[in-house]
């Protein structure tokens, strides 16, 4: 029964159609695919888990004949599980009929709908009965716990308005849908809503499985080109006899049981999630006044390998670990890690980025997603990046521009790492007195100086337009480091400027730069302008 909130057909993902701002529900966004240019969902960890969503879905509506891309006998054979990807591509949109059969099956009756009273889209109605206090009377988490940005209790950070536990302020359902999804993908973990099960009643959790992680999509001129290649390759799940569903496709979870194994491909996207949310809704169906956020599931999860992601290997013994986002590195960092398959062992290309179709390339872009958090309960903001079409520089495809890329990347991480030293060498030695001013320099990590840090503000944002300048003309320096030294050379004299113009400030500066020319190869007959 529906009670108010269909996702199929309310209009609640924001979208780039015909070059304006408009709002579809799930349907009409199949249907208008090929039309539709881009997702322009406000929060991005909800579009990075709505993708995830959509991409499932497309598994179930995407037809080649009568195949789907999850067909197992397909599977078997990867030749020819790209050749039926290639096929799909090429009929440039969903099969209206594929969309009305998959949202209109019986079995899934309400299980899209936002509020329905058994079985709300990605919810657990059982929290009503099971988040109780002492004296059985519902013990919510509040609408705060719900939506990202919002403080709750006495620690979080205030993202984006004021908002407090005893004056909390509704959300519109439509928003409510997005940060169900973020908290299912992004949720933190340790303390939370007790649930109670068994006469024990536990009230802390694990962090959900993209917590603090950036993910990166391969996005193309129009949203069915996109969702058809957000559909990762088989291979590297475990196998498993329990079928292959999504959460709104089988029975509850049961919470005391571990999680089912994360198999592909929509278990793998969609199944991971430790968290269980239960929405309260006002009585007009428009918007949610309260929420329940808990833990899913207790037991040990089942590693699994994210199409989407980056996995950069450890120095030491141990498992690759997925990139960390950072709200203060630019994407541009990132595309040697997207071009080559591996980076000399640093680093591997997300697996949904293999493979795809050559004559695609190079109108491609890759977009990211990122929330930039810490482990447990700290959120310090997300962001949302583009690249322009790069991904016809890939390894496979221009090997030449792929390792210059990689070249250049390298270079501007040596010179930040440098100017990074270079400043807090140059802070030491114009602030501590005495010594000779040529002798050997002992830092201490814990009193970096002011001057490293505005240095490296300044210094990204300017190594961004040199790395491009460098790697998009064919005249371009063979050695990328004389011009990203430039750059850092700028960047150090502008931050030390004229305060306190003595002697031992002259020294200080003359020492820093003189640790930055030494990064320009010494058979470059020539200086760095500026020296």
């Amino acid at each position: 029964m529906s009670d108010g909130f269909d996702l199929r057909d309310e209009p609640w993902i924001p979208v780039r159609l015909n070059s304006s701002s408009a709002s579809v529900g799930l349907r009409e966004l199949f249907l208008r695919a090929h039309e539709i240019e881009d997702l322009e969902v406000p929060v991005p960890p909800a579009a990075s888990g709505l993708l995830r969503l959509l991409a499932a879905m497309t598994v179930r509506i995407a037809l080649d004949g009568g195949t789907h891309l999850d067909d197992e006998d397909l599977a078997e054979d990867a030749a020819e599980w790209f050749s039926a990807r290639r096929r799909i591509l090429a009929k440039g949109r969903f099969d209206p009929a594929a969309v009305s059969g998959y949202f209109d099956r019986a079995d899934l009756a309400g299980r899209f709908d936002l509020f329905d009273s058994e079985r709300p889209f990605l919810q657990d109605p059982r929290l009503r009965t099971a988040c109780v206090d002492a004296a059985g009377n519902p013990n919510p988490s509040g609408v705060n716990k719900l939506v990202f940005g919002r403080p709750t209790g006495v620690n979080g950070a205030v993202l984006f308005g004021h908002f407090t536990d005893t004056a909390p302020v509704a959300v519109p359902a439509r928003e409510a849908a997005w940060h169900l999804i973020a908290q299912l993908y992004y949720g933190p973990s340790g303390q939370c809503t007790p649930r109670r099960i068994t006469p024990d009643k536990p009230g802390n959790g694990t962090a959900g499985p993209l917590r603090k992680v950036i993910s990166f999509h391969p996005w193309a001129q129009r949203l069915f080109t996109t969702l058809v290649l957000a559909v990762p390759a088989p291979g590297g799940t475990p196998e498993s006899t329990i079928p292959d569903l999504c959460p709104w496709e089988e029975e509850l979870h049961d919470p005391l049981g571990p999680l089912a194994p994360p198999t592909w491909p929509t278990r793998l996207l969609t199944g991971r999630s430790r968290h269980a949310v239960l929405l309260d809704p006002t009585e007009d169906r428009t918007q949610v006044r309260d929420a329940y956020v808990t833990w899913a599931t207790r037991q040990p999860v089942a590693s699994a390998a994210d199409p989407y992601v980056i996995l950069d290997m450890p120095k030491g013994d141990g498992q690759p670990a997925p990139r960390l986002a950072s709200g203060q590195r630019a994407l541009w960092r990132d595309l040697d890690a997207l071009l080559l398959r591996t980076t000399d062992g640093r680093s591997r290309r997300p697996p949904i980025l293999e493979k795809l179709p050559r004559d695609l390339l190079p109108q491609l872009r890759v977009r990211a997603y990122g929330f930039d958090q810490d482990g447990q309960q700290r959120d310090r903001g997300w962001f949302e990046a583009t690249t322009p079409p790069v991904l016809g520089w890939q390894q496979e495809v221009d090997e030449r521009m792929a390792f210059r890329v990689d070249r250049c990347h390298r270079a501007a991480e040596d010179v930040g790492e440098r100017l990074d030293f270079a400043a807090r060498l140059g802070w030491k030695l114009a602030t501590e007195p005495g010594g000779d001013p040529s002798a050997k320099v002992k830092l201490n990590a814990k009193k970096p100086g002011p001057w490293a840090e505005a240095a490296l503000r300044r210094f990204w944002p300017a190594a961004e337009r040199v790395f491009w300048w460098l790697v998009e003309a064919e005249d371009r320096p063979v050695d990328p480091y004389r011009p990203f030294v430039e750059a850092a050379l700028t960047v150090l004299d502008e931050t030390i400027g004229t305060a306190r113009g003595d002697l031992r400030v002259a020294r200080a500066r003359n020492r820093a730069r003189a640790a930055l020319l030494a990064l320009v190869p010494a058979d470059d007959g020539s200086r760095p302008a500026g020296d």
